[in-house]
């Protein structure tokens, strides 16, 4: 009677979990993926040939996906730790498949950029310092809070700035800080600090579109006021 092939019989190269981890997920086969999810096979036949009775038993992948815990145990090796197993990969990735996917906030226009940090910023007793980070499209990809304190040329360096909007390939920024005063009007500090960006960013590649100061349910664009 011919002995089962088990998983020290198969090449390392060949044997699923090593074909993962060296060639990635996208590299295994149904086969190789189910067998991962069973872990072992049974006295008589390894993981694969357990592996591949599955998939033969549900006429593919795509049956298998509707397989109930019952069915699942219905097949020789197949006990209820591996049929669960089994169920709860295939619900997951059906979970994933469904999850909807996320609307980005796209700014068109000073208005959408107030409106995205009005509430988190109007009430802040110290001024922070926020940026926006835009793709091509002007969809936002990521916020972050750059320092908190006093706006001055020396705090606001742009080598913080730009190296952040870099990291998340920024096509674009808006700088947003707050006056905890309410004022909205730029003192020379902040018209100075916005042409500084704005000239850092002509030479990154990397456009600064605009500098709000927000206020209490206010707010003023210096690019509407010329000076981006």
């Amino acid at each position: 009677m011919a002995m089962a092939l088990t998983m020290n019989d198969v090449p390392k190269v060949e044997r699923p979990r090593e074909r993962m981890l060296l060639e990635g997920a996208q590299a295994c086969t149904n086969q190789d993926l189910i067998a991962i999810l069973l872990g072992s096979g049974t006295k008589k036949e390894s993981v694969l040939d357990l592996s591949n009775r599955v998939i033969q038993h549900f006429d593919g992948i795509r049956l298998l996906e509707e397989a109930t815990i019952h069915e699942l145990t219905a097949i020789s090796g197949i006990g209820e730790a591996k049929a669960v197993q089994l169920r709860a990969a295939i619900e997951l990735g059906r979970r994933i498949r469904a999850y909807p996917k996320e609307t980005k906030y796209i700014i068109r226009s000073p208005k959408d950029a107030s409106d995205y940090v009005m509430e988190d910023m109007r009430t802040l007793t110290q001024e922070h310092f926020v940026c926006l980070f835009l793709s091509t499209k002007n969809q936002i990809i990521h916020r972050q809070t750059i320092f908190i304190g006093s706006l001055n040329m020396s705090v606001v360096h742009p080598r913080e700035i730009f190296k952040a909007a870099i990291r998340y390939s920024a096509a674009s920024m808006i700088c947003i800080h707050n006056h905890p005063s309410g004022d909205t009007t730029p003192s020379q500090e902040d018209i100075e600090v916005t042409k500084r960006l704005v000239k850092a960013g002509a030479t990154m590649g990397i456009d600064v579109l605009d500098h709000l100061i927000v206020g209490d349910r206010t707010f003023c664009s210096l690019k509407e006021k010329g000076y981006v």
